[in-house]
């Protein structure tokens, strides 16, 4: 690790109690913790939909109109396979085996990413050390933004919470040439990078090979650079924002806090789940439809708490969370609707752009 941060892991009282009563209730239920016919059943919509539509766009001749809406769609698609799929095969939490999960974690490579790169950012860099500056490269996006109140102030902040949603848009092609940046210089932020085997390279090669023929040369031989253009735009663009968007929304809010790690090493006063509790939060459970589009991410004090458990399993055990945290006397971050988390997002972006 770049920089040395500890957690007070000594009494791991609330997780300790936390994790008996989750594991109870799977006993109880005689579950499995990875996904079932529920989870594979969006994978049977999704990616076969995302392949239909990408078919039709290349193939068929029709209204400039109906083209646009099927790139936005198309774009919609993506997303959703990174959220349900894609981000529970890389977690392990996709299926019991092994092989399975990284076989569908490579749907990593369909949005611009790589899953060996994926693993360490965000499975293991972000889930331990969440919102803590100098180590989380998910709130590393200087100098362009200021995400919490230990980075840097500039001038252009003032600005952020207006223009953030334009680099949002860039999310997917951002992360696609981060990539790079962090297989030549063998690190992500300031952690270094683990070894990357034969197989690792390749895969990195031929994923990086495979989104440029993808979305760019075959898009541009069948349609002209113009109509791939205006795909690539309008797809990349929806994919982009709606990641960002989703993501920001569980640790860039109002009420969640910040840790800032040095050169000298730093020790968090509270165990690591009480961390994740604190620096993450929750929005709309009663909307079915965003839990279903964003693969339970809108329950992400679970996710972060239970990374392992499939994102269908997420609202059956937030009771037991939120009980549990009420219990410990812990604020349990949660947002009734989508509306009100991005206002949220919106308003800290905006007192972030403040001058100190």
């Amino acid at each position: 690790m770049g920089y040395k941060v500890t957690f007070n892991n000594k009494n791991k009282v609330f997780f300790n109690a936390l994790k008996a009563e989750v594991d109870a209730y799977f006993e109880r239920n005689n579950l499995q913790k990875t996904g079932n016919w529920r989870l594979y059943g969006k994978t049977m919509i999704l990616i076969p939909g995302a392949v239909g539509i990408y078919t039709a766009l290349m193939m068929l001749d029709m209204h400039w109109a109906l083209s646009t809406f099927l790139w936005f769609i198309f774009g919609l698609n993506m997303a959703a396979i990174g959220f349900n799929v894609m981000h529970d095969a890389c977690h392990g939490s996709f299926s019991t085996k092994g092989w399975v999960n990284e076989i569908f974690g490579l749907t990593n490579n369909f949005l611009g990413g790589n899953a060996f790169m994926w693993k360490l950012k965000h499975n293991i860099i972000h889930h331990t050390y969440t919102n803590v500056d100098g180590v989380d490269d998910d709130i590393n996006n200087m100098p362009f933004m200021r995400q919490c109140s230990s980075q840097p102030w500039k001038p252009m902040h003032k600005f952020q919470s207006a223009y953030m949603f334009i680099l949002y848009g860039f999310t997917s092609l951002f992360m696609f040439f981060m990539d790079y940046i962090k297989y030549f210089s063998k690190k992500i932020y300031t952690t270094p990078l683990k070894k990357m085997t034969i197989t690792d390279h390749v895969i990195f090669w031929g994923g990086k090979l495979f989104f440029i023929a993808f979305y760019i040369v075959l898009p541009i031989m069948l349609l002209g650079w113009q109509g791939w253009l205006v795909g690539f735009v309008i797809s990349q663009g929806t994919l982009g924002l709606t990641l960002a968007l989703v993501f920001q929304l569980a640790h860039v809010v109002e009420h969640a806090e910040f840790e800032s790690a040095g050169v000298d090493p730093v020790k968090i006063e509270n165990e690591w789940a009480i961390h994740q509790v604190k620096t993450t939060a929750n929005f709309a459970f009663s909307n079915k439809l965003v839990t279903w589009f964003v693969g339970g991410l809108n329950y992400q004090i679970e996710h972060h708490l239970f990374p392992r458990i499939s994102h269908i399993h997420y609202p059956a055990i937030s009771r037991i969370v939120r009980e549990t945290c009420e219990q410990f006397e812990l604020n349990y971050i949660y947002f009734p609707s989508t509306r009100a988390a991005i206002a949220s997002h919106v308003r800290f972006m905006h007192q972030m752009g403040q001058r100190p």
